[in-house]
């Protein structure tokens, strides 16, 4: 059985990509069992290069293969931003609340409101060029809170097709609609080939 490790401290994420591997017969480690590895520094001024340190620095170490992500949520009317800093986008690393404050504040006089989320997975191993897939989902942002599924701008982020926000939807019907579940997708399509590559070398 091959092994993978989810770049990640996420026991949410963590269970979520344990579940949709088993179908490859890959058994599912993660940071959390390698207390001694540091958090690698997410140095990079894009989503896939972020995602690319970390999953390349951990797979060259471990000599193993590893799957991180990066995302965030993009506001048009703030030219990109939160961006790459969108979990530590009030200065306090992952503090929703304060996040949530700081971008309502910063729309307040804004009427332009669309945005994005988008994701970045990338799966790497020492011995072959990394598998890199992106998906996007598109919404605008509400002048106050809806919600209370989901985590980080779920509350303020609404899908028009849906007539919800993603903290009002199921976690399933999240997952279905999601930039996270939409670059999961696209691994899934693109890993068989990927590994059958990787274990023939």
């Amino acid at each position: 059985m091959s092994k993978l490790l989810i770049a990640s401290h996420n026991k949410g994420k963590i269970a979520e990509f344990a579940k949709l591997f088993e179908a490859f017969n890959i058994e599912v480690t993660s940071l959390l069992d390698y207390p001694e590895i540091e958090e690698v520094e997410e140095t990079g001024s894009t989503f896939e290069e972020n995602a690319r340190l970390k999953a390349e620095t951990i797979a060259n170490m471990l000599k193993t293969m590893v799957l991180a992500d990066d995302s965030g949520l993009s506001v048009d009317a703030l030219e990109g931003r939160p961006g790459v800093f969108s979990a530590r986008y009030a200065g306090e690393h992952g503090n929703d609340a304060l996040n949530n404050e700081k971008l309502l504040n910063d729309m307040k006089s804004n009427s332009h409101r669309d945005a994005h989320f988008t994701c970045c997975l990338v799966l790497a191993h020492p011995k072959m060029p990394s598998l890199v897939v992106e998906g996007q989902a598109d919404g605008i942002i509400l002048e106050e809170i809806k919600g209370t599924e989901g985590f980080g701008y779920d509350p303020l982020f609404y899908v028009e097709s849906e007539q919800k926000t993603f903290a009002e939807l199921t976690a399933e019907r999240k997952n279905e609609i999601s930039h996270r579940g939409k670059a999961i997708k696209k691994l899934m399509a693109a890993m068989p080939e990927w590994l059958e590559e990787l274990n023939s070398k």
